[in-house]
């Protein structure tokens, strides 16, 4: 029978689980845990985790600095939750909102000893389902029984840990044309992950020629720009040109990806936002708030060039990041085409951040 779930959809259901409020369960090496995000958990069920044992709040490494919190495991830091920590306390520890009102959140004493594996995959999980990267974890004996006693998912880690960070084929739903202000010759691609995960799209300007590099764009969603006409990015203007000068040379592929605010999703977009507003950088937000500079995954629009049979791109881009990307994904980028346009009194500072933190060629 293949009606259960595969690897890859129980991953999914975990990241749903999450962002319900769901724990789920992560078992390997000899030891399970019982994990839910912060951002999601509720009253009932912190008492709940409690009742199970002491629990331990992870949190990444970036955000265990903006706390003075020692990340004894180099890229993650293990809390152990004072008994008289509710929600409050684990909310303010993995929200930086009001990390300048009330800096003083510690000292925090934190785990170095054991392993912290299934916390990594239980954070990684978290940052998937594009929720703060807090979770709170609590040990439990015999995880497959718990979970299937209280119908929890339940992820064996040496199983889910690659498939964590891989990227799965996405495949064609269907595709039409769609006449556009840039090109009446235009069609739209939508492609579907094989675990059911968020769509993503190819606008296809023209009939390109698979034999000859095509003139591509990466673009990452942004709701604000794209959308709203937000003066704070660049994105909106981006994306016209980049559609204007594939219409101008009659043909071209823009990669419409879901990665909001560089993979985080616009829930932390607009914490990061405010956090902006209180005097950070774009890049600095990021790190309170306990993400990298950038979480996006590449390989996803390398993967629908090669699915729709490109083999070589003149990559319309300022991110040097993304012609590597391409190139190390087997794609040949015969040329960088630069696209410089958007540039206002708002998003100047932005502009100069990325160009001297992220490496873009501005």
């Amino acid at each position: 029978m293949t009606l259960a779930p595969t690897l890859p959809e129980r991953l999914n259901r975990a990241r749903a689980d999450l962002r319900m409020g769901l724990p789920v369960i992560l078992s390997g090496e000899g030891a399970a845990i019982l994990a839910a995000a912060v951002e999601t958990l509720d009253a009932d069920r912190l008492g709940d985790m409690r009742s199970l044992g002491a629990p331990v709040l992870a949190i990444t490494a970036r955000r265990a600095e903006t706390l003075k919190a020692r990340a004894y495991d180099g890229d993650l830091a293990r809390i152990l939750v004072p008994g008289d920590a509710g929600l409050g306390w684990l909310r303010a520890v993995a929200d930086p909102k009001d990390d300048l009102s009330m800096p003083m959140k510690g000292p925090f004493a934190t785990l170095r000893e054991g392993s912290a594996a299934l916390c990594r995959a239980a954070i990684a999980l978290a940052k998937t389902s594009q929720l703060l990267p807090a979770v709170l974890t609590v040990a439990i004996s015999d995880g497959q029984a718990f979970a299937q006693r209280h119908g929890l998912t339940f992820l064996p880690l040496a199983e889910a840990e690659p498939e964590l960070f891989r990227t799965g084929p996405l495949h064609p739903v269907v595709s039409a044309r769609v006449p556009m202000v840039a090109s009446q010759a235009g069609r739209v691609h939508i492609f579907r992950p094989e675990d059911g995960s968020i769509e993503h799209y190819a606008i296809e300007i023209g009939q390109p020629d698979r034999n000859a590099p095509v003139l591509a764009r990466l673009h990452s969603a942004c709701f604000t720009g794209d959308v709203l006409g937000s003066l704070k990015c660049d994105c909106g203007p981006q994306l016209r040109a980049a559609l204007a000068q594939m219409g101008h040379e009659g043909a071209g592929v823009l990669l419409y990806l879901n990665q909001e605010g560089r993979g985080i999703g616009l829930a932390n977009k607009m914490r990061a936002y405010a956090l902006q507003d209180q005097g950070f950088d774009t890049v600095e937000a990021n790190h309170r708030l306990g993400f990298e500079d950038d979480e996006r995954d590449f390989r996803i629009g390398s993967g629908i060039l090669r699915e729709m049979g490109f083999a070589r791109v003149r990559l319309m881009t300022n991110n040097p990041a993304k012609v590597a990307m391409m190139q190390a994904q087997g794609l040949d980028v015969t040329e960088r085409v630069p696209l410089k346009v958007g540039e206002t009194a708002q998003n100047r500072a932005y502009l100069a951040t990325k160009a001297a933190k992220s490496g873009h060629l501005l």
